[in-house]
């Protein structure tokens, strides 16, 4: 009882801090991140395969992740959880049974060689401040580009930029904007706080139109909206990435 009551806890204190109160019922994603030195990039792809192939071939059901790559070879694992007591469950025991012990240690030794930096965290999909008239997806078919941005803020300012973030879907919404983006907000394991925006596209040439055509539909109101949102902000940055659809896995039924 005492166990599932921290748990509990946890979740309230680290859901999005303040998410809460802008989604009903936000969604927690657990990502594994790893940075890739540039010159083991290939043997890390070719490792990961070896392993996506075993978790294929043994049906092993406690994993379901999708996994995207940006521009400065980090590797995003990211896997929905119902909450914080799912990170405890071990991920690969079924696994290391069924492949052997010594054969999936010698997997992950020659994987640890590919980087010296690795980390764990959670972020939650705000619904309420994503637009996706649709519905919400993070696989699109067809746009496995993908342009990551991050709006990174302090406590004092977290209301804030909510604030800004929702007038902007108030004003995509009163326009018909055809330039659909997901937001995220920072969780438990992560330094600071951010938003972070993800937009799909087919590549970097189909961004770029969807930005110009978004731009010319919005005109002066959505220039002036995102001037407040970048002035209330304690730091931006924006990644180009990549879906890796070959990399990522559900299990059989």
């Amino acid at each position: 009882m005492k166990s599932q009551f921290l748990t509990s806890l946890l979740v309230l204190l680290v859901g999005g801090l303040g998410l809460a109160q802008e989604d009903s019922s936000p969604q927690a994603y657990w990502v594994h991140e790893d940075v890739i030195k540039p010159s083991k990039v290939q043997d890390y792809e070719s490792i990961c395969g070896e392993l996506i192939k075993n978790m294929k071939q043994h049906n092993t059901q406690s994993m379901n992740v999708i996994v995207t790559n940006t521009e400065d070879n980090r590797y995003l694992w990211v896997s929905p959880i119902a909450n914080m007591a799912d990170l405890d469950k071990p991920v690969f025991a079924g696994l290391a049974e069924k492949m052997g012990k010594e054969a999936m240690g010698n997997l992950f030794n020659r994987m640890d060689e590919c980087y010296d930096t690795e980390q764990d965290y959670i972020i939650y999909l705000s619904k309420k401040l994503s637009y996706m008239p649709g519905g919400i997806s993070q696989t699109i078919e067809g746009e496995d580009y993908r342009k990551f941005h991050y709006f990174h803020i302090t406590p004092a300012n977290r209301k804030l930029v909510s604030q800004k973030i929702e007038a902007i879907k108030d004003l995509f919404e009163a326009k018909g904007s055809a330039f659909h983006y997901r937001v995220y907000k920072s969780g438990f394991g992560v330094r600071g706080e951010f938003y972070m925006v993800a937009i799909a596209a087919k590549n970097a040439e189909d961004y770029a139109k969807k930005v110009a055509a978004n731009n010319e539909l919005l005109g002066d109101e959505w220039a002036k909206l995102y001037g407040e949102l970048q002035s209330s902000l304690l730091k931006y940055e924006n990644f180009s990435g990549q879906m890796r659809p070959e990399m990522a896995y559900s299990p059989s039924k």
